[in-house]
């Protein structure tokens, strides 16, 4: 889905979303003064063509989970289906064919009780077609989850956005008690991996519990922050097309500074320090090559304490944050 078919509405649509993810249209079209049936329509044709999805996402670092940006080296023949097959799995998201489609990227996430991470010592390694594995362990998210670059894109006015964040879900208590989830919470968050909109009668049927009480129990969940809202999205709507993961080598007394800085620029999609050679990994999203380049000697130059850059284009994007589509994946 191209820029080109897409206007204002469309992208403080998207942003407004990203606020109050689950606010109701009528809601929605009072902030941005339209009508109900417009913003039902535009959303409606945008979820339809594949271009945004709300979804409703548990966070692993607050179940305890411990989280791996894999860099998965590939033959040029075997890469896509690597990719396919990683992105099929339930432990993975954000799945990429990067630099000319022989590296893979992605992001996985391992539940406390399993130590052996089998995807990372077993499945990979002994695949024929894969040619090496590094693994990094993610430390601290600096710039990612619950925001996206939607917060980032301006679309909205300041009143607009202060309206819209009181619509929104509560903001989570970092240091706050973690609710033990039992079977009805996994049922109730898998219907929400899927769509984050989806009406409190079918979470109730799926849980088997009154909409009350899921109601009650969305807000305990996202106040606790185990479950965020998260939007997977086409960002053409905003006429952004270069997509290009960093890995950054950064003095570790200046790590901090460099993470929380690359967090504020309107480029990164997303920031995290890791473990390995390189311990800060962005993700960048921009308008043109020469955009990017522009913010590599720019931004980037000025962080402090880089001493080694490397950068990996993605030409395809296999996965987002939720489950697997049923679309096709996303060339950009």
């Amino acid at each position: 889905m191209e820029s080109d078919s897409h206007d204002a509405l469309d992208r403080r649509l998207v942003h407004a979303l990203q606020l109050a993810p689950r606010a109701a249209f009528s809601r929605l079209a009072a902030v941005l003064g339209v009508s109900d049936q417009t913003v039902a329509r535009r959303y409606g044709r945008l979820r339809g063509a594949g271009a945004i999805r709300v979804l409703g996402l548990s966070d692993p670092e607050r179940l305890g989970e411990v989280r791996w940006q894999l860099r998965v080296r590939c033959s040029p023949d075997s890469a896509g289906a690597v990719a396919t097959a990683l992105a099929r799995r339930e432990d993975t998201v954000w799945v990429s064919l990067n630099s000319g489609g022989t590296e893979i990227a992605c992001s996985t996430r391992t539940p406390p009780d399993r130590s052996d991470h089998s995807l990372l010592l077993q499945h990979l390694p002994r695949t024929p077609s894969v040619l090496g594995v590094s693994a990094h362990c993610v430390l601290h998210t600096f710039f990612g989850g619950a925001q996206s670059l939607a917060v980032k894109s301006g679309a909205l006015s300041a009143g607009q956005v202060a309206e819209l964040a009181a619509a929104g879900p509560r903001v989570a208590e970092p240091d706050g008690p973690v609710p033990e989830l039992d079977a009805a919470d996994r049922r109730l968050l898998a219907v929400l991996a899927v769509d984050g909109r989806a009406p409190l009668a079918e979470l109730a049927a799926a849980c088997g519990k009154s909409e009350s009480t899921v109601r009650r129990r969305l807000e305990e969940l996202a106040a606790s922050g185990v479950l965020y809202y998260d939007l997977d999205v086409d960002w053409r709507i905003f006429g952004l097309r270069t997509h290009t993961w960093l890995w950054l080598n950064v003095v570790p007394s200046e790590l901090a500074a460099a993470g929380a800085a690359l967090a504020g620029h309107p480029e990164v999609a997303y920031a995290c320090a890791t473990t390995g050679p390189s311990n800060l990994h962005a993700v960048v999203i921009t308008r043109s090559v020469r955009e990017l380049y522009a913010y590599l000697t720019t931004r980037v130059a000025a962080l402090p304490g880089v001493q080694h850059l490397e950068t990996a284009p993605t030409i395809r994007i296999v996965k987002g944050p939720g489950p697997l589509p049923l679309s096709s994946p996303r060339d950009i």
